[in-house]
């Protein structure tokens, strides 16, 4: 049946056709249907080995080299022509095994998430992966859970849901269980959830009616298979590599054309191969190889440091982060919450009321720590006993506008009790009569000396006799505050580390917490993120202020407090506006804040809802390890930097030399596959970048290393390198013959390659940098002797036309290399030193 089809039907109607009852279905029938059914699953086409294999084929680069690969062949070039394909294949052969490796470690992390869902199975409660779920399954749902499939709702209270993602509408949608007559429009069905919808708030218990690719969230394709988006780097390359592109084609069509003008070219297909070759050994193929493997690199040691990363790309975007958002409570905090004392004539009353208004009226589990705290102290039984004489009649959730929750219940003696729970200064403005204390003003004097001296939490209740049984919060009035409660909570031991080091990153923390102005303050400044308890700023203080004030106020202030989900909302999109922000979050209301943030990051605890929104997904509530995440993200970034620097600094330097030496010499002064195989020699040290150290130096301003910054560094270094070709040019023209002319030149552009790699990877001069990674070191220290004795081989004289060097023109070449490292370190020194 279709699901508009369930709309008009009763719950015994239902039940028949999907041949389940009240209690559920039994674990056998659910199997049973599995196998028919499949899992609750959209699966978008999964990414094989041969799909990676292909996507190495279609790249610009490779055209390249197989059209210059069958133009040898088909001049009769045949060695230089299998050169050339070897040469393609190597560069497809490292791609593959990098793209292979970052897609393994995709599936490896998306393990860690699975989602869940509240089933009835014969009777009994269970969470299970919401995979696992099969029409006729009845769901238990709740506020803050995401739908996890199509549903036709039995039992709803106050159930509210955000049916955007379907239907594009902004207000959330009330729902009931009641059968709906001539639905014609099935987003218009109130009584049916569907698949990947949010809930706001309210309790419902629905039936499953449609799973995976059958639910309406499956049919819509687009849905089914989002495109994720590209980080700020991303977007940077293709700026940068479109530039790149038009400057060497305009440059190469300038060459090929003074060649036929000067030198009166004849043999065009020679001098055009050359031409590929020189476009190729410009442009930085590897950089894919080199962001998959620094990416993929950086998500393992994420993963282990349990930061899970849901798109690769997002390491870069941490990495950039200059500011993080984040709530204190498991931040700072242990959020393990211990109830320290009760204040009121009656404690045992008080810490009834208390669990009252908490889902354990419901005899459901709560997630709250101030529930599970105070539960420790009542006891479990106690409360269960309790409950046998009491009826729950009807509830308001908390929400951070009226800062606190309320329940309406009946007694065994048929009497009616409201009960209000809250922030002591939301209670107390609504009691009129005192249990405790004699004004309203003493005892938030009172309170408010505990919060900001003893840096505790306290939670206020009030009461009075009802004779409804519903009510709404207008309600709420003329109350007897009953006591109050506190709780501490305390400092994690990494609270303090991690602020410290996150202010060596140059990091900005800034907590926005929903906590009164005194806890927050006590907090913050024990951790050294404020100097005094009173730098707080109250949300209220923030909004009446223009955008410029509001800006300033956000950027003054490191700690805010009662801050409701859309004031928060307002601060990262102000941040925003000068800086990179990052933003933790864990409940529905941070949904928003989430998606506006330049990354999302939610905790494993969080609302399914948010953690689909989020970027990054942490297993471990620690600030400690969102820095050292946003630490990671940033040596990502550096390498990826010291990859381009390098590659486009030499690639430049060579690739100017060699087109203008072709207007001069009156021969190639390399030969395209002796180009093309410096290309490949070059790029092994350099992959190796993506697992390099880097300075602490360049981990504090990741702003300043972007590309259009670095740009002029790299032209200068592109300089020094065409300056040294003119200069080898000047003394081997003449002296040498053209086959070691070539060698010499392949030698020593090479070795000034590997060297740039020293002298770029830090600011410092290179001996006293970080010490480079073992396989960056090894690596280039084959290389170099590869290089240096290819040409004594009988392969490379066959296979490259490389001829022996004398002693003398290597010993001239090594001090050429030597001069060449210092002139690099004398402008680096005075490029930073005046930049």
């Amino acid at each position: 049946m279709k699901v508009i089809e369930f709309a008009n039907k009763t719950k015994e109607e239902i039940f028949q056709i999907l041949q389940s009852r009240e209690e559920g279905l039994t674990e056998k029938e659910t199997e049973d249907l599995r196998q028919i059914v499949g899992l609750n699953e959209i699966k978008a086409k999964e990414t094989t080995w041969r799909d990676i294999l292909l996507r190495q084929f279609h790249s610009f680069f490779f055209y390249l080299l197989f059209l210059a690969g069958l133009i040898s062949f088909a001049v009769g070039e045949k060695i230089n022509s299998l050169l050339i394909f070897v040469l393609a294949f190597i560069n497809v052969f490292l791609g593959f095994i990098q793209e292979y490796r970052a897609n393994k470690v995709l599936k490896l992390l998306k393990e860690y998430l699975p989602q869940k869902a509240k089933v009835l199975r014969n009777g009994q409660e269970k969470v299970i992966e919401a995979k696992f779920l099969v029409p006729g399954d009845i769901i238990l749902l709740e506020s803050e859970d995401m739908v996890p499939a199509d549903l036709r709702l039995l039992e709803v209270n106050n159930f509210v849901v955000d049916e955007s993602i379907l239907t594009g509408e902004s207000l959330p949608q009330e729902k009931t269980s009641e059968p709906i007559e001539n639905v014609k429009d099935l987003f218009k069905a109130q009584n049916i959830a569907f698949s990947g919808t949010s809930v706001i708030s309210g309790l419902a218990k629905g039936i499953v009616i449609n799973t995976g690719k059958n639910t309406e969230f499956g049919k819509i394709t687009k849905l089914a298979a989002p495109s994720s988006k590209p980080s700020l780097y991303e977007k940077e390359i293709a700026g940068f590599s479109k530039v790149i592109f038009k400057t060497v084609f305009f440059t190469i069509c300038l060459i090929f054309i003074l060649n036929f003008i000067i030198k009166k070219q004849t043999n065009l297909i020679d001098f055009s191969i050359f031409c590929l070759a020189l476009i190729v050994s410009l442009v930085p193929e590897a950089l894919s190889v080199v962001v998959g493997s620094s990416l993929s690199q950086a998500a393992l040691k994420l993963a282990k440091k349990k930061v899970v990363v849901k798109r690769l790309s997002a390491i870069g975007d941490l990495g950039n982060i200059e500011i993080l958002c984040a709530d204190k409570t498991g931040t700072l905090t242990e959020n393990k919450l211990k109830l320290e004392t009760v204040i009121a004539p009656d404690k045992k009353r008080l810490m009834l009321y208390f669990l009252l208004v908490s889902p354990l009226f419901k005899k459901e589990k709560s997630h709250n720590p101030l529930d599970n705290a105070v539960l420790k102290i009542f006891s479990l039984k106690r409360l269960e006993r309790c409950l046998q004489k009491i009826k729950l009649l009807y509830s308001i959730p908390f929400d951070f506008k009226r800062l606190r929750s309320s329940v309406l219940f009946e007694n065994g003696k048929g009497e009616k009790m409201l009960i209000i729970r809250g922030t002591a200064d939301s209670v107390l403005e609504i009691c009129s009569s005192f249990e405790i204390g004699n004004s309203q003003e003493n005892l938030l004097k009172e309170i408010k000396g505990i919060e900001s001296q003893q840096g505790q939490r306290v939670i206020a209740l009030a009461s009075k006799p009802f004779f409804k049984n519903q009510y709404t919060s207008e309600d709420e009035k003329d109350l007897t505050f009953l006591g109050y409660l506190t709780f501490s909570d305390p400092l994690k031991k990494t609270a303090y580390s991690a602020i410290q080091s996150a202010k060596k990153l140059k990091l900005k923390i800034k907590i926005i917490s929903g906590d009164s102005k005194e806890v927050t303050g006590k907090i913050a400044s024990e951790v050294k993120l404020i100097s005094h308890p009173d730098e707080v700023i109250l949300g209220k203080e923030l909004e009446n202020l223009n955008e410029e004030e509001f800006l300033k106020k956000c950027e003054e202030f490191n700690a805010f407090s009662r801050v409701s989900p859309e004031l928060k909302l307002k601060i990262i999109k102000a941040l925003k506006k000068k800086y990179e922000v990052a933003f933790l979050g864990e409940g529905i209301n941070d949904v928003p804040a989430l998606k506006t943030a330049n990354v999302g990051l939610a905790v494993k605890e969080a609302t399914d809802v948010s953690k689909e929104s989020a970027d990054i997904v942490l297993l471990d509530k620690d600030l400690k390890v969102i820095v050292d995440g946003i630490k990671e993200g940033r040596i990502s970034f550096a390498n990826l930097n010291k990859y381009l620097k390098t590659a486009l600094s030499s690639n430049f330097g060579n690739f100017y030399s060699i087109a203008l030496m072709s207007l001069i010499l009156p021969f190639l002064p390399m030969l395209p596959t002796q180009i093309l195989l410096e290309n490949v020699l070059s790029d092994l040290p350099l992959i190796a970048i993506s697992n390099d150290t880097v300075d602490l130096e360049e981990l504090k301003r990741p702003k300043m290393y972007s590309l259009s910054k670095i740009f002029p560094y790299i032209l200068i270094l592109a300089l020094i390198s065409s300056l040294f070709d003119f200069l080898f040019v000047g003394l081997f023209y003449r002296k040498a013959p053209t086959d070691l002319f070539r060698t010499l030149w392949f030698v020593m552009s090479l070795l000034t390659e590997i060297i740039l790699i020293f002298i770029i990877r830090s600011r410092k001069f290179f001996l006293k940098a970080s010490k480079p990674s073992k396989i960056l070191l090894l690596s280039s220290i084959l290389v170099s002797l590869f290089t240096i004795l290819l040409p004594f081989t009988k392969f490379g004289q066959t296979l490259f036309s490389f001829t022996m060097p004398n002693i003398i023109s290597l010993i001239i070449i090594f001090f050429l290399v030597l001069v060449y490292l210092l002139s690099n370190e004398l402008a680096k020194k005075l490029y930073f030193k005046h930049q």
